[in-house]
């Protein structure tokens, strides 16, 4: 939410409902400075051994950890995940840190190739000033899933994240200005929402600019896409997902059904890899059908600071009334409730967490994604239509089969079309392994050495034999 008159940012506790902070937005001046910093930082990151930039983003782990406790309170404040799921958050930046910090400065080692010359180097340069547009749901991981890698490679980042996690993107650059990193790699833009695309566009097309990443919606990745190309400018865009989780007929199904319902409910049910379509074999569906059921409705709603809650409310009020519209139109359809299927009658953001199966193509809990704790349970007759199934989406980022026999399920998952796949496991992030979709889920690829190597100048240096 946002106040005109004033041009501040006001973040919003969607557990009360009430005001949390205000926050000055940034003016062009403003900008302007955090722009001239992350460039000239640029210029002489760039030059510090890939060696000692990964020792230096090792301190941000020492950091991390001594404001673990505050920094997971924000986050459950301004977005309202539970207070275990947020520490966890931190958690996982802490290990990526550490993990980059031990193994990062390989990915960037120079390597030899065999053509007739005094020698030949492939290199990997960085790129410049990175530009990200980061979404709230993850509010520290996915600006660090971005950022970690992209600073090792040598560059650095202005950073344009979620308004209503303001406070959590300014306590990224306060961590990060208080370990061993030089001032001015990372830079947070504090920007009304109402100006980001005007913003966006400029920042893009400015020459101090060197590329482009976002992770949102598909409408919003087209458009910093569209800004990106006219620039000629690289861009990565992690976006959307309707992953399919495929039970076939030799499945663990309790151990499918709990992985289920961790997936899909997990952060509310607010984040692009949840099991958001249930595809399972018609011979096993029943028991499957039961089991998850038991499990969602078990789930226990309410104040994300309690320890007893595993669902907290949903960040904003019109993600709310989306959720709403998509199962009450489904229903409409003729889509059946198993449990849940409606927002609580409380202060806050509140739904109950929501089985729905007898769903066809046209429901929009299949037709479009659905961000909240709703997952909608698919029956098949066999393999190949829980293939079809599965591909019957616009999105690509990630499926996961399970199958006693790995075989089965890597055959099967071989024909699904995403950008990962995971067996006999729910879909989840990894600083060793690349991630990132196909199709309107996106390209490009974070994490790993892809993730390292992806805004970088890969540069063939070509010396001559001598006397040649």
């Amino acid at each position: 939410m946002t106040s005109t008159e004033t041009r501040t940012i006001i973040t919003i506790n969607p557990a009360s409902g009430k005001p949390l902070q205000h926050y000055p937005v940034f003016d062009e001046t403003e900008i302007e400075q955090a722009l001239a910093e992350t460039y000239a930082a640029a210029l002489l990151w760039r030059r510090v051994p890939a060696e000692e930039r990964a020792r230096m983003l090792g301190t941000v782990s020492n950091v991390l950890e001594a404001r673990r406790d505050e920094l997971a309170a924000l986050v459950t404040a301004e977005m309202g995940k539970p207070l275990a799921e947020a520490a966890a958050e931190v958690d996982k930046c802490v290990w990526q840190c550490r993990q980059y910090a031990a193994d990062g400065a390989r990915y960037l080692e120079s390597e030899s190739v065999a053509v007739p010359a005094e020698s030949c180097q492939l290199v990997y340069e960085p790129l410049g000033v990175i530009l990200a547009v980061m979404p709230w749901n993850f509010p520290l991981w996915q600006v660090f899933r971005f950022a970690i890698p992209a600073l090792l490679a040598g560059n650095t980042v202005l950073l344009k994240h979620a308004a209503n996690v303001t406070g959590s993107a300014l306590a990224i650059e306060a961590v990060l200005a208080g370990s061993d990193l030089p001032s001015g790699v990372l830079r947070t833009l504090v920007i009304d929402e109402a100006d980001v695309p005007a913003v966006a566009d400029g920042l893009i097309s400015d020459p101090r600019v060197a590329a482009v990443t976002l992770t949102g919606s598909t409408r919003a990745g087209a458009h910093v896409a569209s800004a990106a190309g006219r620039a000629l400018k690289k861009s990565v865009l992690e976006l959307g997902g309707s992953d399919p989780f495929v039970v076939l007929a030799d499945a663990d199904l309790e151990t499918a059904a709990a992985h289920a319902a961790k997936s899909r409910f997990m952060c509310a049910g607010q984040t692009c890899i949840a099991a958001k379509r249930i595809v399972v074999h018609r011979d096993v569906a029943d028991r499957f059908q039961a089991l998850l059921v038991e499990a969602v409705a078990a789930m226990t709603v309410g104040d994300p600071t309690d320890a007893a809650t595993t669902i907290g409310p949903l960040a904003r009020p019109d993600i709310l009334e989306q959720v709403q519209r998509q199962v009450e139109r489904s229903v409409a359809k003729g889509a059946t409730v198993l449990t849940g299927g409606r927002r609580l009658d409380c202060e806050g953001n509140f739904y109950s967490p929501t089985v729905i199966t007898d769903v066809t193509a046209d429901m929009p809990v299949l037709a479009e994604e659905t961000f909240g704790p709703v997952v909608a349970l698919i029956r098949v007759d066999d393999d190949d239509q829980a293939v079809a199934v599965a591909n019957a989406t616009d999105y690509g980022l990630a499926a996961s089969v399970w199958s006693r026999d790995v075989d089965h399920a890597l055959a099967v998952g071989s024909r699904i079309e995403s950008g990962a796949l995971f067996i006999n496991t729910l879909v989840s992030s990894d600083p060793r392994v690349p991630f990132g979709g196909t199709k309107r889920s996106g390209y490009g690829r974070e994490l790993g050495a892809a993730g390292v190597r992806e805004f970088t100048n890969l540069r063939t240096i070509w010396v001559a034999p001598s006397g040649a």
